[in-house]
């Protein structure tokens, strides 16, 4: 009898049979491997440039590819409150549809407006990514969490890393045309709708669909906390009244050094990455514009910058150091290394050369992204966790928007792809000086914390407190005792 009871105090996840929720996770991990494989992505540049479209690179650069911003800032948000609203599966219904709409423009559609409506369902595709990301914490318990989320990720790069392969290998190897890949990629995507709609929708969700009441006996979360002065009241005003102080709480959190030396880098760097990402193979395509689609090697560059990053994220993992202390200099040095290799990218004419700095660029980011993730979220419920990356990644959003609208659209400067990346070797090379300065001003800090106590022991070798004072306790010591 006491067994029967504790099994009805357990989440729902958790009294399930074993077998079901694992099952679960494989499919949605073989959904996630098998919405990656779209082997003509790596080539959507040259597609548009060469014979098959025939658009010009300005026309590429300047009015078809900064859609993709606008469209992604517009539909983050909604797309953020559906997702957990319409609990998962709708949304990722759409983000399949969206893929199809992709490549049925790409392969059908002969105008710049057909173009610049497929940089818009990119747009949607990206905004919905959180759907997958996120709908793996509905299926399994809080204790499961962490390994599952690492399996779901895992499934995706490794779809990345065989979809940018069989590409390459189609290209080089079977000499088959960037159209008739495209028509491959059609295929898959259309697959990957057909098993998106055997997914089961999840009963629950972060914020808009969490149990009522006790029933599954779950530990109270941050959202029951936060309402439970409501005394039953309507969930309309629960949830609004939730979200509301959630957000006033987030605002708080600002005042976290740690925190918010973190969201500024995931703020700032995810905006020059993701422009650099957008436009590198208009670059590639202006240092070596191949003749020859067999010489056109995008496919096998992503699949090893997609590799090195999955190395870095791993072995950052393994990186003890005290952050309080050196993350500005961590994050400067990386950041210094990226303005090095965008200039020597926009500066060689050997495109091997502009090819592994690519490689080396993207690999220097993953490697920081999961530090940055353990940083936000460890001190963090995971529903402020959540909302605070939610928060950045708006915030990231927009200032990509800014900078495409003054460099990149016919509108602002409309800038070529060379000049561009000048102005995002700038960009990095500020930031990297900013880290660095900053990275000094914490080791001039932590010397002058650090003397007066040297100069305390030597004095006072026998008369020390068993304990120091509160206001002479050192932040950062207490971050590593926790």
């Amino acid at each position: 009898m006491p067994e029967k009871h504790e099994d009805a105090k357990k989440p729902s996840s958790e009294t399930a049979p074993d077998q079901r929720w694992k099952l679960q996770v494989f499919y949605l991990c073989f959904y996630g491997f098998m919405t990656q494989i779209r082997p003509g992505e790596s080539f959507i540049t040259p597609y548009l440039l060469g014979a098959d479209k025939n658009f010009t690179q300005t026309e590429v650069t300047n009015v078809i590819t900064p859609v993709l911003s606008y469209s992604y800032m517009a539909v983050l948000v909604p797309i953020f409150l559906l997702t957990d609203y319409l609990r998962y599966k709708p949304v990722l219904v759409l983000q399949s549809l969206s893929h199809i709409s992709i490549w049925l423009l790409l392969v059908f559609g002969t105008s710049v407006l057909d173009m610049q409506l497929m940089e818009f369902f990119y747009g949607i595709t990206m905004a919905a990514r959180i759907a997958y990301s996120s709908y793996i914490f509905s299926l399994v318990a809080p204790s499961h969490y962490q390994r599952m989320a690492s399996y779901s990720r895992s499934s995706v790069l490794l779809g990345v890393f065989t979809s940018s392969v069989l590409g390459q290998l189609c290209v080089t190897s079977g000499s088959v045309s960037f159209l008739t890949l495209n028509y491959v990629s059609l295929g898959f995507v259309s697959f990957g709708l057909i098993l998106t709609l055997f997914l089961e929708r999840p009963r629950r969700s972060l914020f808009f669909n969490r149990p009522q009441g006790a029933g599954d006996g779950a530990v109270p979360t941050e959202l029951d906390k936060m309402a439970g002065g409501d005394g039953g009241g309507g969930m309309q005003g629960w949830q609004e009244a939730t979200l509301c102080r959630m957000l006033r709480e987030v605002g708080a959190l600002a005042r976290q050094p740690q925190l918010r030396l973190w969201s500024l880098w995931w703020i700032f760097n995810s905006a020059g990455y993701y422009l650099m990402l957008y436009y590198v193979q208009i670059l590639w395509n202006e240092i070596y514009p191949a003749m020859d689609n067999r010489r056109v090697y995008n496919g096998g560059v992503d699949a090893a910058s997609t590799l090195l990053g999955a190395i870095a994220s791993f072995a950052a993992g393994y990186v003890k150091i005290r952050w309080t202390l050196w993350s500005e200099l961590v994050i400067g040095v990386v950041t210094a290394f990226q303005a090095g290799l965008l200039l020597l990218m926009n500066t060689t004419s050997n495109i091997w050369l502009c090819y592994a700095a690519y490689v080396l660029f993207r690999g220097s980011y993953q490697f920081l992204v999961p530090i940055a993730v353990f940083q936000i979220a460890t001190s963090l419920s995971k529903e402020l966790c959540a909302l605070v990356f939610g928060v950045n990644t708006f915030f990231a959003t927009v200032l990509k928007t800014i900078i495409t609208i003054i460099v990149a659209d016919k509108r602002g400067l409309g800038l070529s792809v060379h000049p561009q990346f000048y102005v995002y070797f700038g960009y990095f090379t500020l930031m990297a000086v900013l880290y660095l300065l900053a990275a000094i001003g914490v080791g001039i800090r932590h010397r002058r914390h650090k003397q007066p106590v040297e100069l305390a022991v030597a004095k006072e070798p026998c008369q020390l407190p068993a304990e120091m004072p509160a206001q002479e306790k050192s932040p950062e010591a207490d971050a590593v005792r926790a």
